[in-house]
Parts: structure tokens; C-alpha cells; sequence
């Protein structure tokens, strides 16, 4: 979004919007926050969600006040995908409590190029030799590996009890596949950030990726021909969260601007933006909004409304939540590297 979207919110709360980026892998986040400064740069981190023990059990995050936010009832996707006691609680809450506002709800396969591969619908694309040397995974263990168990436990190839919290055992049968296929070539490289992987599909250097929706909507929207897969294994569940960073300078008059900000990204004109510009389901004031409000053409609010069904319907398929800080996940980064170094 850009400066003036974050005007609409600054009129109502007084208080200016500073945006910064900040990393998302787990250990980069928690490292931001304790050695980086993190506590007293931030009032709002939001960030691919599933990271409330680290941050909860170093004293990093403050709970949610629901009550303080007037779109919380209206948004039943929470009740829907995020209640207590269903994986996808695991991105909003731990023990019973909640700590994260969700701001975007998405469901992720893998992209491929259908004049080079023909139509595609099974993450077994990913490891087809039929496209060696045009593969390309996404660096980290939280995608990659997790759509690879869900692969292996749903193609039988693998013994596989719950592709989001592996045992050592598992993990290490995850890791040996993936070094096996490495080894053969399968894979061109492993992408770090988005421009890489979009301009990987719009060169046409890579034919499958593992990858983010929004990726290929950017690289359609450079011309290039890509689709999104509807991989019989399922997908890949997440929910985008909002945490209230454990600010010690923070006044009780900066707390109340913040839930401002975060009632203003559960609202229907930041949702509907957010779907319109990356492809996301957010909150199902969206739709309805874009149709009626004077902000969004006709085309934009249709385009809304599409994205929103669709990412129901994958989140009605089904498949594994994301899981971000699993069990192990000291022995998962170690795995991890020792795929890389292979």
C-alpha cells in the first residue's frame, strides 16, 4: 500500500503511519525484536502468523483486547478458518488466548507455465523429471518442505503422520528426498524474494515453483502465461497475523491509535485493497464493500469478489496448515541447511 492509503487511517487516529520492513522467517523475527531493537521500533508487527510461543514465552507480544475492535464480530472467516480448538487457531492464538488480529487468509500451491508443462495437478510437479532443471522451491522449510511431506504422505511414498509438525524421523526422510532430487538435478535454484521469483516466470527460466499466488499474479500481469495449481494433495493454509509488539515507551493514547490501525486492516476498504492488490482473501466485508463503495470500478470490485470465492473454495478443499514454529524446529533449521549444503 502505498503513503496516501495509509492517509485514510492516519485522519482517523491522529498519528502518522511509519511502514518497515521486517523479515519473516521465524528466527529472524524473534531475533529483530530481542537484539535488533525490534520493541521499541514497532507498535505492530504483521507477518505470516503460527509465531505466538516464541514470542508470547519471551514476553515480546501483548494479547489481544477483542472488544477493542468493532470489525472482530463482523469477520466470520475467524469463526469460520481460526476458531479455538481447529489448526488454524494456531496462527491467531496460543493457549486459549489470542494475540494476533488475522489481516489475510490464503491457501498456497505452486505456479507453472502451461504452454512449456501442459496442465498440472499434483505437487508431484515439483518433482517430475519430465521438468528437471526447471524447478525452482522457495528458501524455507515452513513452504517447501511442508508442501513436500504433504506430497509424500499423500502419495504414499512416505510414512507421514502430520505434515506441519514432523518427527525427526520424518523430516529427515523430507530431507533426503529433497537431496536426492537436488542431486539429479531436478532443481534449478531456490528463490529468496519476490522479484526473483516473479522474474524466474516471466523469463521463463522456470516452468514449475513452488511460490505465493501473488507472484503469479505480477507475472501476468508483465505478460507472461502463468497459472496457479489446484494440486489434488491440497494446499497449503496460512493466515497473515497482526501482533502488538510489547512496546515499553508505548502510552495507553499510542495503544488506543493501534487498535485504531488494527480495527482499520479487519475493515472493508483495507480489504478489499489488500485482495485487489495481491490476490488474498482478507474479510468478508470485502466484496460487498468494493460492490457498493464509490472507491472501487466495477472490473476491481468483480476481481474482488472472484479472489474471495476462490480462496473459500481452497480453504473448503483443504490440505495442511503452515506451521511456523513446529517441535522441532531447532533440528528443522538444521535439516533444512543440510538440504542447501548438499
Amino acid at each position: 500500500m502505498t503513503r496516501k492509503d495509509w492517509s485514510r487511517l492516519e485522519g482517523l487516529i491522529n498519528a502518522d503511519i511509519n511502514v518497515v520492513a521486517i523479515g519473516n522467517s521465524p528466527s529472524a523475527v524473534v531475533n529483530q525484536l530481542v537484539a535488533g531493537g525490534g520493541r521499541r521500533a514497532f507498535d505492530v508487527i504483521n507477518i505470516v502468523g503460527g509465531m505466538q510461543q516464541p514470542l508470547v514465552d519471551a514476553d515480546l507480544i501483548l494479547p489481544i483486547e477483542v472488544d477493542r475492535l468493532s470489525h472482530w464480530d463482523a469477520n466470520h472467516y475467524i469463526a469460520d478458518f481460526l476458531a479455538p480448538g481447529t489448526p488454524g487457531f494456531d496462527f491467531i492464538g496460543y493457549q486459549d488466548t489470542v494475540y494476533g488480529v488475522p489481516t489475510v487468509l490464503q491457501a498456497d500451491s505452486f505456479a507453472y507455465l502451461p504452454d512449456e508443462t501442459g496442465e498440472l495437478d499434483s505437487l508431484g510437479a515439483l518433482f517430475d523429471p519430465r521438468f528437471r532443471g526447471f524447478v525452482a522451491l522457495e528458501d524455507n522449510y515452513t513452504t517447501a518442505g511442508q508442501k513436500t511431506a504433504l506430497y509424500l504422505q499423500q502419495s504414499g511414498l512416505a510414512d507421514i503422520d502430520d505434515p506441519s509438525n514432523l518427527t525427526p524421523g520424518e523430516l529427515r526422510t523430507v530431507i533426503d528426498f529433497l537431496i536426492e532430487k537436488k542431486q539429479e538435478g531436478q532443481f534449478r535454484l531456490l528463490w529468496s524474494s519476490f522479484e526473483q521469483a516473479v522474474q524466474l516466470l516471466v523469463s521463463k527460466e522456470v516452468h514449475v515453483m513452488d511460490c505465493w499466488e501473488p507472484m503469479v499474479i505480477v507475472a501476468n500481469q508483465q505478460g507472461a502465461n502463468v497459472r496457479y495449481a489446484q494440486p489434488s494433495e491440497g494446499y497449503l493454509l496460512w493466515a497473515m497475523a497482526a501482533y502488538i509488539v510489547n512496546n515499553p515507551t508505548r502510552s495507553e493514547e499510542q495503544l488506543e491509535a493501534t487498535y485504531q490501525m488494527l480495527d482499520f486492516m479487519l475493515g472493508p476498504w483495507y480489504g478489499a485493497t489488500i485482495t485487489d492488490m495481491r490476490g488474498y482473501m482478507t474479510n468478508p466485508l470485502a466484496a460487498d464493500f468494493a460492490r457498493e463503495s464509490d472507491a472501487f470500478d466495477q472490473a476491481t470490485a468483480e476481481r474482488v469478489a472472484a479472489i474471495d470465492e476462490d480462496v473459500k473454495e481452497k480453504f473448503e478443499f483443504g490440505g495442511t496448515w503452515q506451521n511456523r514454529w513446529p517441535d522441532e524446529v531447532d533440528l528443522y533449521e538444521e535439516e533444512w541447511q543440510r538440504f542447501k549444503s548438499a
